[in-house]
């Protein structure tokens, strides 16, 4: 009788561990769906928010795979294409901010700071908005309130910041390792949103 309850917590054990890691898997996976879907240029929004329903199916062992993540993106991109494209134009102003302050213009450091600081607080909240995103939501509503999580869940948003300096130390490192490291991050924001919700 003890013997049949120490396999019994084993194979527990095993097949917790297996589908964590299977879990894991399909984030490296997503990761290259995600990268391909993004040579777009403007695709990044819709390529992350189709990854996260896909990683959110597996969670649930709902069936999915490559085709719906394509219908997701997709269907995604009717509206992330314009969130894409501002994206791009906050990326272009912080930029022309860090240029300002090499060039040495009075107050340009603090510009400069000051502009990084919020564009990884908009990378942030873009990635918790495509982490909640379903087919028929409006991107306008979920960067609202992604934004709004942002600012008053500091410890997620940190974690997705954590994600994303792994990917540019991956990048900096071995830079095809960035590629399978982007699932990993969808799948970071779709637990730091999950872990919001339950608080």
């Amino acid at each position: 009788m003890a013997q049949a309850r120490v396999k019994a917590r084993s194979s527990r054990r095993e097949s917790v561990f297996g589908e964590r890691f299977a879990i894991f898997a399909e984030a490296l996976l997503t990761g290259v769906w995600i990268a391909v879907a993004c040579l777009g240029v403007v695709t990044y929004p819709a390529a992350f928010a189709a990854g996260a329903r896909h990683l959110r199916r597996r969670t649930r062992h709902e069936a999915g795979g490559w085709r719906e993540f394509v219908s997701d993106f997709r269907t995604a991109m009717r509206g992330g294409w314009v969130v894409g494209l501002a994206g791009w134009a906050a990326a272009v102003a912080v930029w022309v901010d860090v240029l300002a302050a090499r060039a040495g213009i009075p107050g340009g450091p603090f510009v400069g700071a000051v502009g990084i600081l919020a564009l990884i607080g908009l990378v942030v909240a873009l990635l918790r908005a495509a982490a909640l995103w379903t087919p028929g939501a409006s991107w306008r509503a979920l960067l609202a309130g992604a934004g709004r999580r942002t600012v008053l869940d500091p410890a997620g948003s940190f974690l997705i910041v954590g994600g994303l300096a792994v990917v540019a130390l991956s990048a900096a490192f071995i830079a095809p390792l960035a590629v399978p490291v982007l699932g990993a991050v969808a799948a970071a924001a779709v637990a730091v949103e999950e872990r919001y919700r339950r608080r």
